[in-house]
């Protein structure tokens, strides 16, 4: 035969490399004394990083819906400012139309009498000046704030405006005046007319109270009558039909009584009791005791009970006797046989010791025989070298 070189199959090729890198990784991972020692558990470490994706993905939710309910409270805010203020504008605007309707400033308590020019237009002395001019008060004094050091404008014992100032004061008096009579008139007209709505209420209530009497005496004559007639008709009811009932119980009566004096019940009749469909039956209702001849054959039926009832305790007796002297027997034979039980056991102890004993003899012999010429050489690093050298 000669040698042919053949080329070897890649997949078994592949298939051994596979097995020679996988040897490989093994004996990595069991001689590496942290790793066998220590130990990771790559369970547990894969459950850290997903509680610690979803710890993560919760505080990322819980983000989001902070988020979103801090817009929505935004959005909140801001609608509830729009409305404050929109209500504000509302009530400034009413503040401003009653001030314009309801409190002109000719009107006012606290206006200025002598300020002619901001009510009746410029007086007569100034018509003449610039618009810049005209729009600023009358001097009627040097301390006004519209005056220099040099612009001395009163004098003393002079009152330029007095005239028109009593004037003005006269008419505003005036228009206080007749402004407190109608306010008094139109209080005595309102308290007038309230004393008479007052009135007039008070007198269609009394009338109203005084119909209401009249209606409620009515009714209640009214109901008096119809309940004394109803009580009639159910007195005239109940009076006939207790005469019906009296006279539908005493015509039961005299039937019943009729029907005992008639009827078998108070006979001695024996018959009567027979059951019509059962003859070895009686009718409760009807039985008058037993017959002398159903009595006597009752006793004779209980004598025989009794005779047989005796015959059954003597030959249970008898049974009883036999049951107990054949369990003495039964006693005997097993407290012999436990005799013999012991006897063969202590004699089995004996025979176990001796060969105890022999054979704890011999276990020593092989072991100082092993000690003394079997283990006398001292193992070498070669011997070591020789274990450990595959995952397998």
């Amino acid at each position: 035969m000669y040698k042919v070189d053949l080329s070897s199959d890649p997949k078994e090729v592949a298939a051994i490399e596979a097995r020679r890198n996988r040897e490989k990784d093994r004996q990595s991972r069991f001689f590496n004394v942290r790793n066998r020692v220590m130990g990771v558990d790559v369970e547990a470490l894969n459950n850290q990083v997903e509680e610690r994706k979803l710890q993560e993905a919760t505080e990322r939710n819980k983000e989001a819906a902070y988020g979103t309910k801090k817009v929505q409270y935004d959005l909140i805010v801001q609608m509830l400012e729009k409305e404050e203020a929109k209500r504000a504008r509302r009530v400034a605007k009413k503040i401003h139309d009653f001030r314009q309707q309801k409190q002109e400033f000719k009107n006012r308590c606290e206006v200025e009498l002598q300020d002619s020019a901001r009510f009746q237009g410029i007086p007569v002395q100034f018509q003449g000046f610039p618009a810049q001019f005209q729009e600023f008060p009358a001097c009627l004094s040097d301390n006004g704030p519209f005056c220099g050091p040099a612009s001395m404008q009163c004098f003393l014992g002079e009152d330029l405006d007095r005239a028109s100032f009593l004037r003005m004061q006269q008419q505003q008096l005036r228009y206080n005046l007749e402004r407190q009579l109608q306010k008094e008139q139109q209080v005595r007209a309102e308290e007038k007319y309230a004393d008479m709505l007052s009135h007039k209420l008070h007198l269609a209530m009394d009338m109203q109270a005084a119909q209401m009497a009249r209606l409620e005496e009515s009714c209640r004559v009214a109901m008096m009558s119809a309940r004394a007639n109803v009580n009639k008709a159910q007195a005239a009811k109940l009076a006939e039909q207790q005469h019906h009932e009296r006279q539908c119980q005493q015509e039961a009566n005299l039937m019943d009584i009729e029907k005992q004096i008639t009827s078998n019940l108070l006979t001695e009749n024996p018959q009567v009791a027979q059951h019509p469909m059962a003859p070895h039956r009686v009718l409760p209702c009807c039985w008058k005791g037993m017959t002398p001849q159903q009595r006597a054959d009752i006793r004779k039926a209980q004598e025989a009970q009794c005779h047989e009832k005796e015959a059954q305790r003597q030959a249970e007796q008898a049974l009883d006797n036999k049951w107990a002297s054949q369990t003495v027997c039964l006693a005997q034979a097993a407290l012999e046989l436990e005799e013999q039980e012991r006897e063969l056991c202590a004699e089995f102890q004996r025979g176990l010791g001796s060969f105890n004993q022999q054979l704890a003899k011999d276990q020593k012999a092989q072991q100082n025989y092993l000690n003394s010429v079997i283990y006398t050489n001292q193992p070498t690093a070669q011997y070591y070298l020789q274990f450990n050298t595959s995952s397998r």
